[in-house]
């Protein structure tokens, strides 16, 4: 939590006679009156404290002489300033304003008007909440401790006005899970944005050479695709070469059939060879005859 810091000061306490017996005690209770108090010369609200006394108490020289004890102590200050980040616990809950308590002290207002919208005011169970429209598990009840962000201060009262507009304010038990996500996309959209920037820049710097870049890339892909339909059109398709298969047999099956015609059977290769033994034979009887 902001507004939190711890200083190192040089005190000068004076002490009654009476209580020259325990002076530590005596100043003790005089640094007490300061706690939970705002200080002008801290420009804060005193927390806590130690302390070491530097020297021996001196008597004072006057009509009323006190012990002068100098210390070196160590203040714990609350200095809240506008745009710090504040934790406290929500006590009361309406629809146009939050009301929360930091450090169990000093009270802090959050009216509607600085609530975004992304909080839908609701009741339930007889008890009022804001609940996230986008986040139905991020709500804002009383006894929810909430971080938000500081608009003013009023000193005087320690009465603080605060503001829930910001995306990394809320719940913070909500806030512990989700705000690393949030963050890494915040951190993506801003980096995208700076390289998309830079790239404008450079195209901008560099026009020349991003175009003919881009060309060369362009006329690439173009002679590319060619080559692709090229050897497309050069190349059969499946169907064409299933065509061109069946075409072949077809031409095949018909010359093996005209061969096939052509050629005797074995039965009149047979009558044939019959009849030319029968006529080879009368021409012998023929001529023994003779």
């Amino acid at each position: 939590m902001d507004g939190l810091n711890v200083s190192d000061v040089n005190l000068q306490v004076q002490v009654h006679p009476s209580r020259s017996n325990n002076v530590r005690k005596a100043v003790l209770r005089e640094l007490s009156s300061l706690l939970l108090r705002f200080n002008e010369k801290f420009q804060g609200v005193v927390l806590a404290y130690e302390f070491n006394i530097d020297k021996v108490p001196d008597i004072l020289p006057s009509m009323h002489p006190y012990l002068y004890v100098r210390l070196k102590a160590k203040l714990l200050l609350f200095s809240p300033k506008p745009d710090m980040l504040l934790e406290g616990k929500v006590v009361k809950v309406r629809q146009e304003s939050i009301h929360v308590i930091i450090l169990g002290f000093s009270s802090a207002i959050i009216t509607d008007k600085d609530i975004r919208e992304e909080f839908q005011y609701k009741t339930k169970h007889g008890k009022d909440l804001f609940v996230s429209r986008s986040h139905k598990r991020h709500v804002i009840k009383a006894g929810t401790m909430i971080r938000l962000l500081v608009k003013s201060v009023d000193e005087e009262t320690l009465c603080i006005s605060g503001s829930l507009l910001p995306a990394h304010t809320g719940s913070i038990l909500w806030l512990d899970k989700h705000v690393e996500n949030v963050s890494l996309t915040d951190g993506i959209c801003r980096s995208n944005k700076r390289r998309r920037g830079n790239e404008e820049e450079s195209v901008m710097q560099e026009p020349s050479r991003t175009s003919a870049e881009a060309y060369s890339i362009v006329d690439h892909y173009i002679k590319k695709s060619k080559k692709h339909r090229e050897s497309a059109t050069q190349k059969p398709s499946r169907s064409e070469a299933y065509s061109a298969i069946s075409d072949h047999s077809i031409k095949k099956s018909k010359k093996h059939r005209e061969s096939a015609m052509q050629e005797p059977s074995r039965s009149e290769a047979y009558s044939a060879i019959s009849d030319n033994s029968i006529k080879k034979s009368k021409k012998h009887k023929t001529r023994e005859e003779s």
